[in-house]
């Protein structure tokens, strides 16, 4: 079983500012100023996003590993909005841009395999569509 994670987060100054820890680890989250915030940090949607992003890029070198393939460079865009107050995102897309030592037709097995196993896009799909796509200069 894999171990549980615990992130922490503390307000700065009387927030909206705060820091998020987990294990030796921060971020800042924050509102924008036109918020009322102080724009120091992601806020929770940029947050989200990014999540979606270190997971499709951890999942790529991790898969790569075990299919031989050696990656040498990956570049993520990912997009989305929320439409409104209280609405969940809508349909999110992540743009990969990917280099390695194998034949494009692998590459694309690659993703394949990490658009199917990427746990944090694999957590939201039930209400938030999320297209991995790669993208081609």
């Amino acid at each position: 079983m894999a171990d549980a994670i615990k992130v922490e987060l503390r307000s700065v100054d009387g927030g909206p500012t705060a820091v998020m820890s987990s294990g030796p680890f921060t971020v800042v989250a924050d509102r924008p100023v036109s918020g009322g915030g102080r724009g120091l940090g992601f806020n929770g949607g940029q947050l989200m996003y990014a999540s979606i992003a270190a997971c499709v890029s951890n999942d790529l070198y991790r898969e790569a590993a075990t299919m031989g393939i050696a990656l040498t460079r990956v570049s993520l865009t990912v997009v989305g909005e929320f439409p409104g107050r209280g609405q969940p995102s809508g349909p999110v897309t992540v743009e990969v841009e990917l280099e390695g030592h194998a034949p494009e037709a692998r590459l694309d097995e690659l993703l394949a395999v990490v658009d199917e196993v990427a746990e944090i896009p694999n957590s939201m799909r039930g209400t938030t569509p999320i297209e991995i796509r790669r993208k081609r200069s």
